[in-house]
């Protein structure tokens, strides 16, 4: 940004601030279906195969467990 720049005001609050967009979530909410909910199966230990991991990458996996001890 030059000197003559300058950055773009905020956005005027012209709806009532936090209270009223609480307030218009609530009146939209039980507009909004909500899908229902199936338990995700657990996954096989023999799909994730065929990765691949740089030798840099490894190195510094491998070194992260200096700070967690």
């Amino acid at each position: 940004m030059t000197h003559h720049e300058r950055p773009a005001p905020a956005p005027a609050d012209d709806e009532g601030g936090l209270e009223s967009l609480r307030g218009d979530c609530a009146r939209m909410a039980p507009h909004w279906a909500v899908p229902e909910r199936t338990p995700a199966l657990p996954a096989s230990p023999a799909l994730p195969h065929g990765v691949s991991v740089p030798p840099s990458s490894a190195r510094l996996l491998d070194a992260l467990s200096e700070y967690g001890d």
